[in-house]
């Protein structure tokens, strides 16, 4: 037996937690519920973290999922600078990092991911940042005061978006990226090239089909980014988004079932190979009811919903997680986009409707004759057509053409 019982325990200090949490009281639940994260700061939103917070346009309370007084209105013990060390699922205990141990009825995983880091020769230079939390922006932006050039290594969310609040605050962005267009990964070279167009009419400069070799200074600070074949770029400071990694160390430990993608493998409600033990967010790698497949999807909305679900099984309701992600990004002020669905095998057409000229589009992805997933910039309305036509496995095989009409009357 632990020192004290909680009947659920959330682990992981984020929004998946959160979520679960205002879920749990929101639907009835009255017994006691503990949440613990390792992060100083109640749980709260990440993307702020590369938009309003890091321009210091958005305050800390700004990006907190709910005011820091609600767990304590709502009684739900809320534990700051508190990592789980340990759990023994069989015994239902887990040991914290203040030396207390703690038993529980039922546990939610949601311990996120960490940073992927770029091991190169001067990666340990003072300048190089990577963005994951609040005080990760704290520190960029404190850094950067003073900075001309920035240079940002990697061409998907992280990169892009860290680009476009910087030039906003008067630096000199450069993208480095793998890749030959900026977020072509996620939406294929001809979205990504409109996006990235936006940026560069702002003056970001980007760098394509580049690998960094090393990090190089004359003292102790970075001041350049040398690529492989000799390129040189100026920097006064660097921010790498190259990634990141589900943290699985706990659940590892605990014996817990891994999958092929490095999540925590999870049913279609999210449970996990133990008894009343759960996951969400970032490190859940869960089978999807829309492909048939297990997936693991990184992302703030993901993690919210995610949390529900879970919420909604300890409520006994016996729901699989059926949620379509949801995803949104800002571009500063420049261009905002959305996206519903997702396609963790890729996709065999892209069909455009509306027009990139215009900055006013959704792109549909289709896999056979069944869409999985849309992007849309100015058209939100299609959205709504895209997650019917998603959920309800529509054949599409003679729906080309409305697709691609403006205003296609669509099956």
């Amino acid at each position: 037996m632990g020192d004290r019982h909680a009947d659920v325990l959330l682990v992981g200090g984020g929004v998946a937690s959160a979520a679960c949490a205002v879920a749990l009281r929101e639907g009835g639940f009255g017994g006691s519920v503990v949440l613990a994260g390792r992060e100083p700061d109640p749980p709260y939103s990440r993307p702020p973290a590369s938009k309003g917070y890091l321009s210091g346009a958005r305050g800390r309370d700004d990006a907190l999922f709910r005011p820091e007084g609600w767990y304590a209105e709502h009684d739900v013990e809320l534990l700051t600078r508190v990592s789980v060390m340990k759990m023994d699922t069989g015994a239902r205990t887990v040991k914290l990092s203040d030396r207390s141990e703690l038993s529980f009825g039922s546990a939610l995983l949601a311990t996120g991911a960490n940073v992927r880091r770029l091991n190169v020769v001067g990666a340990d230079l003072e300048g190089l940042h990577y963005l994951r939390a609040l005080r990760n922006a704290d520190t960029i932006r404190a850094d950067v005061e003073d900075a001309r050039e920035v240079v940002l290594i990697g061409g998907s969310y992280i990169g892009c978006e860290v680009a476009a609040t910087l030039t906003a605050m008067g630096k000199r962005c450069t993208v480095v990226m793998q890749e030959p267009v900026a977020l072509s990964r996620g939406f294929g070279e001809r979205a990504g090239r409109f996006f990235q167009s936006v940026l560069e009419e702002h003056r970001v400069r980007f760098v394509g089909k580049a690998t960094v070799e090393r990090f190089a200074g004359s003292g102790e600070r970075v001041e350049k980014v040398v690529l492989e074949g000799g390129r040189e770029l100026a920097a006064d400071a660097v921010v790498l988004g190259v990634g990141a990694m589900p943290d699985v160390m706990l659940a590892r430990a605990a014996g817990l079932e891994l999958g092929l993608l490095g999540g925590v493998l999870c049913d279609e409600r999210l449970r996990t190979s133990a008894q009343d033990v759960w996951a969400a967010g970032d490190m859940c790698e869960f089978r999807s009811v829309h492909h048939d497949a297990h997936v693991r999807i990184e992302h703030f909305d993901v993690a919210v919903e995610h949390g529900r679900t879970v919420a909604a099984n300890l409520l006994g309701e016996d729901r699989a997680h059926d949620a379509l992600p949801y995803f949104w990004s800002d571009l500063a002020d420049w261009c905002s986009l959305e996206s519903v669905g997702f396609a963790p095998h890729g996709w065999d057409e892209e069909i455009v409707r509306g027009s990139f000229e215009r900055g006013a589009f959704t792109v549909w992805y289709l896999r056979g004759d069944r869409l999985i997933t849309a992007l849309s910039v100015g058209r939100s309305a299609d959205l709504d057509e895209a997650r019917r036509l998603i959920a309800q496995r529509v054949d599409l095989s003679g729906a080309r053409e409305a697709l691609a009409a403006p205003d296609g009357a669509l099956p």
